[in-house]
Order: structure tokens, then C-alpha cells, then sequence
């Protein structure tokens, strides 16, 4: 059994129980929510959805994300993930959209992801579902993906719901999230342009690093051949008369 001093027992005891309850997780954070590894619009991203077990009981068996169909995405690419199946469904759009000239008709509408016998979520864990999409609409696109968790018991959550005016939390909210600007309008495109200045100006440096020519010490350079030059022929001429 550990034991503490009497001044750290009188220290934990002042310790207010407010302090404690912020340690302690709190429902509010427990839902499906979606991470991407960009909002850039015409970029392909990577989406994580973190998929808790709210149930005591029961375990995660499915889930199933609804794409967006009036924003679609033309590539859907799902991670693979052991003891899961999943399957990407296509349907034939309302409204068909132009793309570089052609006319689309059909997108990728829903992907849902099913667990092998054994490889359920269980209660109060959690498990990771990714896919990568493309392309993001343009700046300022809200994307909602509603997301419908089936639990063993049979029972099916709906997170599907949109804050309202009053800007609170709903109960079962969708995962959200909106574009930004493209990365070329930022510093994207101008990034190559500025890597060649400085390629430049480096060479231009290193160039000047380099030592100048000096005339003078040329010519005393030479100076010094040529009286070398001049000792040896003479040691040669003094050897041969000796």
C-alpha cells in the first residue's frame, strides 16, 4: 500500500472536487467524428472517421457513411483494415455535373464498412475507418457525411444531425468539415519560382566566394620558374666541370 507524508495528505485533501471531474471524460466528446488531412478545394483527401462504443453492452458491428451527392466526389478510395469488409457504393446522381468537358452522371454515393465475425468494436473502445477522396469542391464547401453505427444488439445510431442557429451542439451531430482555399492560390504555385531565385542567388554567391585573379602574383609566380629554372642549369654546368 503506498503511503503519503501527513502534508501530502493535507495537500490532496485541498484539492478541489471540480479539479478531479475535469480529468474524467465527458460524454459530449463521444460521437463519430471525421479528420481530414487537408480542406484544400481540388486537392485528394484523406479521411479518418474515430468511431467510439457508447454501449455497455453491445459492440460496433457496421458503419456506414452517406457521401455527398451534390458536391460528389469522382474518387473514393477506401483504407484497407483487418477483420473488416467494406464495399463502396455507386449510384446514378439527381442532377449530373460537367467535369473538364464530359458529363457525369454517377459518383460514389456511400461506404460501408462491416466487421468479421470476432473484429467488433467492443464497449468503450474505439477503432479508426479512413478513405481517401477526391477532389475536394471549392473554397468555403461545407461537407457533411452522416455516418450510421450498427451496434450486436441490432440497434442503429444516426449521426446525422446539423447545428442550428442557436450554434449548439446537436445530440447525434454529423461529421463536418469545410474547404479552404486551393493550395496554389496561397504560396503553392509561386513556391518553384522562389526555389529557383534562391538556387540563383546561391550560385551568384558561390561564384563570388571564388578567389579573383591576381595579375601581380602571376607574374611573380612565373618570376620564380624562371629563376629556378636558372639554378638548376647552373648546379648542372658546376657538376660537369667538376
Amino acid at each position: 500500500m503506498t503511503r503519503f507524508s501527513l502534508p501530502a495528505r493535507r495537500a490532496l485533501a485541498a484539492v478541489p472536487a471540480t479539479a478531479v471531474l475535469v480529468l474524467l471524460p465527458t460524454v459530449a466528446y463521444a460521437h463519430v467524428g471525421v479528420t481530414p488531412d487537408t480542406t484544400a478545394a481540388e486537392s485528394y483527401a484523406g479521411l479518418t472517421f474515430r468511431v467510439p462504443t457508447e454501449s455497455d453492452t453491445a459492440s460496433t458491428e457496421k458503419l456506414v457513411v452517406d457521401l455527398p451527392t451534390d458536391t460528389p466526389f469522382l474518387s473514393v478510395t477506401p483504407r484497407s483494415l483487418p477483420g473488416w469488409d467494406v464495399e463502396v457504393e455507386v449510384a446514378t446522381l439527381d442532377e449530373p455535373f460537367e467535369v473538364e468537358g464530359a458529363t457525369v452522371d454517377e459518383a460514389p454515393v456511400r461506404v460501408t464498412w462491416t466487421a468479421q465475425e470476432g473484429n467488433e468494436v467492443p464497449p468503450h473502445e474505439y477503432q479508426e475507418f479512413a478513405v481517401r477522396v477526391g477532389s475536394l469542391p471549392k473554397e468555403g464547401t461545407e461537407i457533411v457525411l452522416p455516418a450510421h453505427q450498427t451496434y450486436s444488439d441490432g440497434s442503429v445510431v444516426d449521426w446525422d444531425d446539423l447545428a442550428g442557429d442557436d450554434g449548439k451542439e446537436p445530440e447525434a451531430p454529423a461529421p463536418v468539415f469545410t474547404t479552404t482555399a486551393a493550395e496554389g492560390d496561397a504560396h503553392g504555385a509561386s513556391a518553384p519560382d522562389d526555389a529557383e531565385a534562391a538556387g540563383d542567388e546561391h550560385g551568384a554567391a558561390a561564384a563570388s566566394a571564388e578567389p579573383a585573379v591576381d595579375p601581380v602574383g602571376r607574374w611573380l609566380g612565373a618570376a620564380g620558374i624562371v629563376v629556378g629554372a636558372v639554378g638548376i642549369g647552373a648546379a648542372l654546368i658546376t657538376r660537369r666541370k667538376a
